[in-house]
């Protein structure tokens, strides 16, 4: 190798090398301040110091963060990956095997088995990719970077708060690398609110219990006002044009909502049959192009579950399809 080359190549790894020993220790002191936070919050200092003694910064889910799929992909590229032939063939084949379990879920908490099925088929593949990552160091790391400290401090205080209840086994706390867990990827502050041991063996497992899982994610949906009477949306074409201030294309900024009828008025035009008297708010992910869709407050559900307007529609289309065949 050329001797400018190496001078140049020792250059970068020194820095690299530098950077990762600076940021290393900024996370070590805020690791010191945070366990000192959740202690003054109840916390005990066993349960903090024994979360704590396992967690590790974990750099690269920095880089997850910044390029979630669900903001950065098409629509239609997006959803084609979730509601694969293969995975609406797999769904279809659990609505029967699963069935007397999903029927009695379904007449408890009033939320169509189709949502769930499409729900787990969407989060982790029917179970096949839960996630392996340590939950508390994917919450430490995330918390760390100021990007949305607020909101995993927070997840991670409410983990530390469960842990310390004994509501969850601090062993089993693995998943994805936001610091989702078990088959429908429940942050912890769902896993306090919506979470529940139905099949009654005195612990709540949402990783290996289907029963728990699946009455667990209708317990949230039917918590949070999911209407079984009600559509979730559907794709729309536009027949007149349209002030582009009505068109929602980022789910923190909802736009105007209407009745069907009143849409249609306007030249919006639903590929299947909604109900008229329902409000629906025009979504447009894409921005200026791309699919357009008529969506409920049952989306607006979906969003809870994730703040994505492509996931939601993944979630919608994939049910539609084990609903209408």
């Amino acid at each position: 190798m050329n001797k400018y080359l190496k001078i140049i190549l020792f250059f970068f790894l020194f820095l690299y090398s530098s950077n990762s020993i600076a940021e290393n220790q900024d996370f070590n002191l805020w690791v010191k301040n945070f366990k000192k936070n959740a202690i003054s919050q109840g916390i005990s200092e066993i349960t903090v110091e024994k979360a704590f003694s396992r967690v590790t910064f974990i750099e690269k889910l920095l880089i997850y963060d910044k390029k979630q799929p669900e903001f950065i992909e098409k629509t239609d590229i997006y959803v084609s990956k979730r509601v694969s032939p293969l995975r609406i063939a797999t769904a279809k084949k659990i609505l029967i095997e699963k069935k007397d379990l999903l029927n009695r879920v379904e007449m408890e908490f009033g939320v169509p088995k189709e949502y769930l099925v499409s729900l787990w088929g969407v989060e982790t593949n029917f179970g096949v990719h839960k996630g392996k990552i340590d939950m508390l160091s994917a919450l430490a790391t995330l918390a760390f970077d100021k990007r949305r400290s607020a909101y995993f401090s927070n997840e991670l205080i409410i983990l530390l708060k469960l842990i310390d209840k004994n509501k969850v086994n601090i062993e089993s706390m693995y998943g994805s690398w936001a610091g989702a867990h078990g088959n429908f990827q429940f942050m912890p502050s769902s896993i306090n609110n919506y979470a529940i041991d139905y099949n009654k063996d005195g612990k709540i497992d949402l990783a290996n219990s289907l029963e728990d899982s699946f009455a667990s994610a209708a317990n949230y949906l039917k918590k949070i006002g999911w209407d079984k009477n009600a559509p979730w949306g559907a794709e729309v074409k536009i027949v007149k044009n349209l002030d582009k201030k009505l068109f929602t294309t980022d789910a923190r900024d909802l736009k105007k909502e209407m009745t069907y009828k009143k849409w249609n008025k306007l030249g919006i035009v639903s590929q299947k049959d909604l109900p008229a008297k329902i409000s629906y708010r025009l979504i447009r992910p894409d921005g200026d192009d791309g699919p357009l869709y008529l969506v409920s407050k049952n989306y607006e559900k979906l969003l809870h579950w994730n703040r994505s307007l492509r996931f939601a529609i993944s979630i919608g289309t994939f049910a539609d399809n084990l609903t209408y065949d």
